[in-house]
């Protein structure tokens, strides 16, 4: 028996990671496409931002093709292993070079800083360390628009043909033997996509297109358009949404487009192609449109007993409520100062996300009602300890294996959150900034509290190691938690 590896050893190492790169490079190149367009735009312009993205694209495209050339001759076959290491080397690589326009260009952030608004654009967190982005160049505002949109439809095309197939996120409910029913509407994953692709489009250009007939300029009407759909919440404005706080109509346009961005991607295919009524008989949906218009009743009396009037009230409380849920980040106005319940009310928020998908983050409002129905069933055993009892959700069986899945993500969803907030509080960071922060970067929801980093700050003062640990729980959060973890286990590596 011989204790080196073997030349078959060495050779199955390389084609198992050679395959991991293989998919990055096209990745990387379809970013360096993304990365043109604001290139472009700077080019006609004749903005001197534009030789920052040609360097930036120049070194994506040699990456990209050493990498390519490395691999050519590689097939792709990937085994579950593989994907897990993909989904989390994807990801990283691509916000590190997503931030190279911010380092060469105009702005000339910090490494740190430019990581960090990257990787809050990708993630579409919505957290930010830039200051006056008003006087941005158009191309910089456009590709902190396109890095959410891109984000955006890279989360539901994960959500729902990565994450089920490795076990991990919501739409394993839908990907059971007995509720395949996305696989009744389009056979194959390719097809899921690119309907799913074709549906994200068209919202964008609906919102794009909403927002310029009400009264935004173009290019903030493009940006704005993305990070509607993207639930991403950078604006174009240091004041966010609340730049058009006295126009309300575009108020209630924002809520609209940022809750079609938290409805299930697929259930629109459905919607199309077989059943009008796919949205409203899902449950996740109900449920989400349930605490939304209980959250919205609640702040608005709350607002109207201070004394405000009602319909400023209701449009507010509507817009950030909804920008909160479904992690958009949002504000148009700064809700820390409508009095003590709404800020509690709003902290909790912060947790739910909208559904699973969608292109929203949180813990998706599916793992709540799942949770509840386990309670309700525990309460029954103790009533009926002999009763045989069958938990059903979308009027399909919750079987074990989802159960568990709920419970341990809920598990180290709020443990990362915990240690995370322990660690920014032993930087020196006071507990509501702490907390708060550690809680907007996991739920990728955007504003925290308290004045550093609630809707009227951000979060360009926070110490540089900070920011490495909030980008941290940005990226945890966005690839679910379990996908991050499971690389962190010895078991992992020695499978």
């Amino acid at each position: 028996m011989t204790i080196f590896p073997s030349g078959l050893y060495y050779q199955d190492a390389y084609r198992n990671w050679a395959q991991i790169f293989k998919i990055m490079a096209v990745l990387w190149l379809v970013l360096a496409m993304f990365m043109a367009i604001p290139w472009i735009v700077l080019l006609v312009e004749n903005d001197p931002d534009a030789p920052a993205f040609g360097v930036s694209i120049l070194i994506v495209l040699s990456a990209t093709l050493a990498t390519w050339l490395l691999t050519r001759k590689v097939s792709l076959e990937l085994k579950p292993w593989q994907m897990f290491v993909l989904t989390a080397a994807s990801w990283t690589s691509i916000t590190g070079f997503a931030s190279l326009p911010l380092i060469l260009g105009a702005p000339q952030l910090s490494v740190t800083n430019a990581v960090f608004e990257s990787v809050s654009a990708i993630t579409t967190t919505g957290s930010t360390v830039m200051v006056g982005i008003e006087h941005l160049s158009d191309g910089l505002k456009l590709w902190r628009g396109l890095m959410q949109w891109m984000g955006g439809i890279g989360i539901i095309v994960m959500g729902i043909a990565i994450l089920p197939f490795l076990k991990v996120g919501g739409m394993r409910l839908f990907h059971t033997e007995s509720s395949d029913w996305s696989d009744k509407v389009m056979p194959r994953t390719g097809g899921i996509a690119k309907a799913t692709l074709s549906i994200y489009v068209a919202l964008t250009l609906a919102a794009m297109v909403s927002y310029w007939a009400g009264g935004m300029l173009p290019l903030d009407a493009v940006v704005h358009g993305m990070t509607s759909l993207a639930t991403g919440g950078f604006a174009n404005s240091d004041a966010s949404f609340g730049a058009y706080a006295e126009q309300p109509w575009l108020l209630w346009m924002g809520s609209f487009f940022m809750l079609s961005g938290a409805l299930p991607f697929v259930l629109y295919i459905r919607f199309i192609r077989t059943s009008r009524t796919a949205l409203w008989k899902d449950q996740q949906v109900r449920g989400l449109l349930k605490l939304l218009l209980a959250a919205i009743v609640v702040l608005s009396g709350w607002r109207v007993l201070q004394g405000d009037d009602w319909f400023v009230s209701l449009t507010h409380v509507t817009f950030n409520v909804i920008s909160v849920v479904t992690t958009t980040g949002y504000a148009s106005d700064d809700y820390t100062l409508w009095g003590a319940l709404p800020v509690t009310a709003f902290f909790y928020l912060t947790f739910v996300g909208g559904c699973s998908g969608s292109t929203s983050g949180g813990m998706k409002i599916f793992r709540f009602q799942i949770a509840m129905l386990m309670l309700l069933d525990q309460l029954r055993y103790l009533i009926h300890a002999n009763g045989v009892f069958t938990t059903r959700y979308n009027h399909q069986p919750v079987t074990s294996d989802i159960s568990r899945s709920v419970v341990a993500f809920s598990f180290f969803f709020f443990i990362t959150i915990a240690a995370l907030a322990l660690s920014l509080s032993a930087l020196g960071l006071d507990l509501v900034t702490a907390l708060s922060g550690a809680a907007t970067a996991v739920a990728n929801v955007g504003p925290g509290l308290g004045d550093i980093i609630g809707p009227a700050g951000n979060f360009t003062s926070l110490p540089e190691a900070a920011k490495w640990l909030l980008c941290i729980g940005m990226l945890m959060g966005r690839l679910e938690i379990l996908t991050v973890v499971v690389l962190m286990t010895p078991m992992f590596w020695r499978r």
